[in-house]
């Protein structure tokens, strides 16, 4: 098996292939919203940009923020599972929602407001499917608030891939994030679907283009130097703690256990 280097769960990635190929983009919106292609007639990707100096912002999000028939659809990866995904999805949704109301416009006037999310964890323990869909409903007669509140979730652990119908579009575009090896995409490639193709064409493309290169450099220096701030800080923490519990009279071993600094580095501070 050949892990692939990219995939297209890595947001940098899938923000270039559905930005520079729109044709992609709007048959992958229709397919998870479950809307028919040809009755999109307005669709404008509002975030095209990816501004180099926001590569390096831990709160950089490379998600593609869409007009779709007057509505606001976000759509977003997600690899790492921090434990508050609901709320930050919920938060995504409540930011849409509220800044699509213009000056002198009414709250009725507010579009419906999606967020879809594909994510590479499991989210949802007590169901079996791969795909999730929330509205606001009352709790006990399930009528709906609003039909302006929508949160789409996509499971790709959950996601059965050694049968795949080249009639199941949903599937198969979901297959293309779940891929990890070049044999994974070959095994979508065999069905020769076009638009499957088209998409395994177009992340070639992308993953060898000088542009995605830097960017992709860039973004991971900027990851470097997040974690080597962070285990500065968490160092120069330690040591802080090391020189209190030293000064209160605590032994080199206690110190040791309690702040995770070698026995060499505590030694060093009794000397100083």
């Amino acid at each position: 098996m050949t892990e692939l280097e990219y995939k297209f769960t890595y947001d940098l990635l899938f923000k270039m292939i559905f930005t520079k190929y729109v044709k992609l983009l709007k048959s992958l919106v229709a397919t998870l919203i479950n809307i028919p292609l040809d009755s999109i007639e307005q669709f404008e990707i509002r975030n095209a940009e990816i501004p180099p100096e926001t590569l390096g912002d831990k709160f950089c999000r490379l998600d593609i923020n869409m007009v779709v028939n007057g509505q606001r659809v976000d759509l977003e990866v997600q690899v790492d599972n921090a434990g508050d995904f609901p709320e930050r999805s919920l938060y995504y949704w409540a930011r849409e929602y509220s800044t699509a109301l213009q000056v002198g416009d009414s709250y009725s006037d507010l579009p419906k407001a999606i967020v879809i999310s594909i994510v590479s964890f499991t989210m949802f323990n007590d169901y079996d499917g791969f795909h999730s869909e929330f509205h606001a409903l009352e709790v006990s007669r399930h009528t709906q608030l609003t039909d302006k509140f929508c949160l789409h979730y996509f499971e790709l652990p959950k996601l059965p891939v050694e049968n795949l119908s080249k009639t199941d579009r949903l599937s198969l575009w979901l297959a293309l994030f779940k891929a990890k090896t070049e044999e994974d995409l070959k095994q979508i490639e065999a069905l020769e679907v076009e638009e499957m193709q088209e998409a395994i064409q177009a992340y070639k493309t992308v993953t060898v283009t000088p542009e995605f290169k830097e960017v992709a450099r860039l973004r991971k220096l900027a990851r470097h130097n997040e974690a080597s701030a962070l285990r500065n800080a968490k160092k120069n923490n330690s040591i802080e703690i090391a020189k209190n519990l030293l000064a209160d009279g605590d032994s080199i071993e206690k110190v040791v256990r309690m702040t995770g600094l070698t026995r060499k580095e505590v030694e060093e501070l009794c000397l100083k």
